[in-house]
Parts: C-alpha cells; sequence; structure tokens
C-alpha cells in the first residue's frame, strides 16, 4: 500500500513538473536576448539604429502630411504611397522601441501575448507592404499601357476595395499563425535570440511538433509575398514592352522615369528580404547568427528611412507639394 501510494505521489508530481514546464512560457513570458554575440556593441549599435528609425518617422511622416494636405496629390500613385509610408511607419514602429529599449536598458522581457501580437503585426504589415507595391505596379500598368482608361478604371471606389482587399488579405493570412502558436505546448525555455518576436522563433520554444508551423509560413510566403513579386514582375514585363513601342525618345523616357521610383523601391523591399530568406534557410551553418538578426533589423528600418527620399528626389509633384505644405505652415505661424 505504501509503495502504490508512493507511486501515485510520485506520478502527480511528475504530472504537476510537467504541467508548470507546458505553461511555464506562457505565465513568465519571454526573454529577448538583443543581438546574439554582439551584445557588448549594443549601446553602439543603438546609436545608427535610433537615427535610421527617427529619420524613417519623420521622413514618412512628411510625406503623408504632404499627400493629405495637397489636393494635387490625391490621385492613385499617391494615395498608394500614403499607404505604403504609412505601413513603412507601423512596421518599424512594431519593432525599434523594444529593440531600442533592450539595447539601452536591459528590457529584454516581454510577455507571451505581447510577443504574439507583435508577431502578428510583423508579418501582418510585411504583407501589407508587399500587396501595396502590387497595387503601385497595377497603378503603372494602368497608367502606361492604357492611359485614356486610367480614370475610368482607377476610380476612388476601385481603390478602396484594394485597400479593403488588401488589409483582408494580411489579416487572412497572418492571423491564423497566432492559432497554430497558441495551440503548442512550451516548456520551461523562454529565450529568443532576436530583438523581435516572429513566428519561427515562438515556435521553436515549444515542447511540441512545429511540422505545421513550419509549412504554413512557408506556404504563406509564397501565396503572398512570392506570389505578389510574380505579378509585378508580369506588370512591368508588360510595361517594358508598351514603353518600347512608343515612338518617341521623349515619351520613352518619362514612361521610364515614372516607374523608375517604384522600381527603387521594389528592388530596396524584395532584395533584403529574400536574402534574409535565403541566407537563413541555406546559409545558417556559414552564416553568423548575428548577421541575420542585422540583416532584420536593418531591413525594418532602411526601407522605410530611404522610401520617402526616393519618392521626394524623383517626383517632382511629391517635392514641389512638401515645399508648399511648408510654405502655407511658415505663413500660418506668422
Amino acid at each position: 500500500a505504501i509503495q502504490s501510494l508512493q507511486k501515485i505521489m510520485a506520478f502527480s508530481s511528475a504530472t504537476s513538473i510537467r504541467a508548470v514546464n507546458l505553461s511555464d512560457t506562457r505565465t513568465a513570458g519571454c526573454l529577448l536576448t538583443g543581438i546574439p554575440g554582439l551584445q557588448h556593441l549594443h549601446i553602439w549599435l543603438s546609436i545608427p539604429f535610433c537615427i535610421m528609425y527617427i529619420a524613417a518617422l519623420a521622413g514618412n511622416g512628411i510625406l503623408i502630411c504632404t499627400i493629405l494636405s495637397q489636393p494635387s496629390l490625391h490621385e492613385p500613385m499617391y494615395i498608394f504611397l500614403s499607404m505604403l509610408a504609412s505601413a513603412d511607419v507601423l512596421l518599424s514602429t512594431s519593432t525599434m522601441p523594444k529593440a531600442l529599449a533592450n539595447f539601452w536598458l536591459g528590457s529584454s522581457h516581454i510577455s507571451f501575448d505581447g510577443c504574439l501580437t507583435q508577431m502578428f503585426f510583423i508579418h501582418f504589415l510585411f504583407v501589407a507592404d508587399s500587396a501595396v507595391l502590387l497595387a503601385m505596379a497595377f497603378d503603372r500598368y494602368v497608367a502606361i499601357c492604357s492611359p485614356l482608361r486610367y480614370a475610368t478604371i482607377l476610380t476612388r471606389k476601385v481603390i478602396g476595395k484594394i485597400i479593403a482587399a488588401t488589409l483582408t488579405r494580411s489579416f487572412i493570412i497572418m492571423f491564423p499563425s497566432v492559432f497554430l502558436l497558441q495551440r503548442l505546448h512550451y516548456c520551461r525555455i523562454n529565450i529568443i535570440a532576436h530583438t523581435f518576436c516572429e513566428h519561427m522563433g515562438i515556435a521553436r520554444l515549444s515542447c511540441s511538433d512545429i511540422s505545421i508551423n513550419v509549412w504554413y509560413g512557408l506556404a504563406a510566403a509564397l501565396l503572398s509575398t512570392g506570389l505578389d513579386i510574380i505579378l509585378i514582375a508580369i506588370s512591368y514585363v508588360h510595361i517594358l514592352l508598351a514603353v518600347f513601342r512608343l515612338s518617341s525618345q521623349e515619351a520613352r523616357s518619362k514612361a521610364l522615369s515614372t516607374c523608375g521610383s517604384h522600381v527603387c523601391v521594389i528592388l530596396l523591399f524584395y532584395i533584403p528580404a529574400l536574402f534574409s530568406v535565403f541566407a537563413y534557410r541555406f546559409g545558417g551553418k556559414h552564416i553568423p547568427r548575428y548577421v541575420h538578426i542585422l540583416l532584420a533589423n536593418l531591413y525594418v528600418v532602411i526601407p522605410p528611412m530611404l522610401n520617402p527620399i526616393i519618392y521626394g528626389v524623383r517626383t517632382n509633384q511629391i517635392l514641389e507639394g512638401t515645399k508648399q505644405m511648408f510654405s502655407n505652415l511658415a505663413k500660418g505661424l506668422k
């Protein structure tokens, strides 16, 4: 009887310990290590990251205010550009404040629900950014391939539907990932070697099989970003064919110039992302972990910082609109 009682107590104790293990990460939260291997440089690294983040906020803020305040810029191209700027601000804001707090104050703790929330918004905004770039490619396609039908195709109603479709698609693609992470059982390990929470970083804390998470993440990337890249490429093939059919050299130059800014932004968005993905999947043994983390952090601040500069320098309407906005502001202050 005593042996039976001891077995029952041992089983009960093991079950209790297992229950604590499974719920520990949910209750204790997660610890973000920052950039592994470079913790001694966190203070120095925080300086350029902080400068780039402030520049991204200022540049995109000015761009959004310029587009909203100037009636001449209330056109589809600039409406999509304001959406891109808004998504860029939110993307960098969802990551940088926590990363800077970690660098400066050693504030590495984040609740489990907070980690899931951050993960959702990072991936949601990334997919939304990609969809906005696709919408901008469609805008350029219509403007160059069907200029006479531009106003009738891209009406305010159509633009509203594109915006709604962009947000809906991003939500539908990313929301299941929250449930896929919620269903997992977690052990006592709660350290994420990163400056922010991302899907696979959280999944690897689990004691469960994460195959579904891996395959869902890959499928989501292919069906969103991968599909967007293909459609953007098809759009620009048609655009280039239409441009080279133009008889006037001046007309060709003007058409290519209107697409130049968008092409720069597309390359700035997709090339670092694709490099990071392939380096992470195929160069894990050769590329140090801190390189992956640095690339991920640079990716959420450099494109948002440079996009307003690219459009401001290459687009005369935005440059003139910005000057007009500040001129009106100065007159108002007087």
